[in-house]
């Protein structure tokens, strides 16, 4: 009896050990083929979803400015910028449509009023070319306060908000920078004021006994502001470069329009609209700066409204 016993208890042991042998196995398909379908594609997914670290370009500049790489605080401070504006993929490629469709109206107020090409990258992190509103209620392009905007010219009510004046707003932000450029003596200096004003930058320069934006320790938010305008001036500048594909009729376009004139009371901008072949919502994409579907105008000052050239927009009955 001992030794069946002992039979018994060899043959089960082996059982056991066949059942965990085929527990590791990989399956078999009906035709006894082994499947390896999920390490493949394990494999796959490896191989198509790498993330690279980025290098960091010699001779970065900002308006002319060299950005101080050799400093290895900065270097860091650029190459976060990097990485994190080249992997925000979906926020980019929406910049690559909108800077097509936009830059041609800022670029040649900045080349009229003598401001450096670059500050274009300024709208572009302030606002992503947007007429956006900050919780602080700055407002449009580049993100210019109620009390700023009228220091500088424009209209500010209900009826009207020049902020969203794309053309008007950007004359005012050249205005600002070239006084803070005067004043701090740099380009670079100049952009960090446009985000901690003339004032903060001021005082912070003064406390800390330097003069130049890079020397100086500043809040989180201004702290990184001129690394992301660099940054994205790099990343648009060479889509190729850093991973961003996308055919010319994938970009926003530019719309031409010619302008008409108003120096009295527009009663109903529906109706106004449909006199130039168009209707309101057109009329509002661009003019955003007629807040309300009337204009006041009770001083008869003159305006000028922007209207699309025949054939940009078909329209439905």
């Amino acid at each position: 009896m001992k030794r069946i016993e002992r039979i018994f208890a060899i043959v089960g042991l082996l059982a056991i050990v066949m059942v965990a042998i085929n527990a590791v196995q990989l399956p078999e398909n009906e035709g006894g083929k082994v499947e390896t379908e999920d390490i493949t594609s394990e494999k796959k997914l490896v191989n198509d979803y790498n993330v690279y670290a980025l290098p960091i370009p010699d001779g970065l500049n900002f308006a002319g400015e060299d950005v101080p790489l050799d400093n290895p605080d900065i270097k860091e401070r650029m190459d976060r910028e990097l990485l994190v504006n080249t992997y925000w993929q979906s926020n980019s490629l929406l910049l690559f449509k909108r800077a097509n469709k936009y830059f041609p109206i800022i670029e040649p107020i900045l080349a009229a009023e003598g401001v450096p090409d670059d500050f274009k990258y300024l709208a572009v992190i302030e606002s992503g070319l947007t007429q956006a509103v900050s919780p602080a209620r700055a407002t449009g392009f580049w993100q210019i306060l109620k009390t700023t905007g009228r220091e500088y010219g424009l209209e500010v009510n209900q009826n009207v908000d020049e902020r969203y004046h794309i053309e008007k707003s950007t004359r005012v932000a050249c205005a600002y920078l070239k006084k803070a450029k005067k004043r701090f003596g740099s380009w670079t200096a100049a952009a960090a004021a446009y985000n901690a004003g003339n004032a903060g930058v001021g005082r912070r320069m003064k406390s800390q006994n330097v003069n130049d934006y890079y020397d100086l320790l500043l809040g989180e938010e201004t702290g990184r502001y001129v690394f992301r305008i660099i940054a994205l001036k790099e990343i648009l500048s060479n889509p190729k470069k850093y991973g961003f594909n996308y055919k010319k009729q994938d970009l926003y376009e530019y719309i031409p329009t010619y302008k008409v004139s108003v120096d009295t009371a527009v009663t109903d901008f529906v109706k106004f609209a449909e006199n130039f072949g168009i209707n309101y919502k057109i009329l509002k994409i661009h003019n955003p700066w007629l807040r309300e579907p009337h204009l006041n105008n009770k001083s008869k000052k003159q305006y000028f409204i922007d209207i699309p050239k025949e054939g940009n927009y078909s329209l439905g009955n």
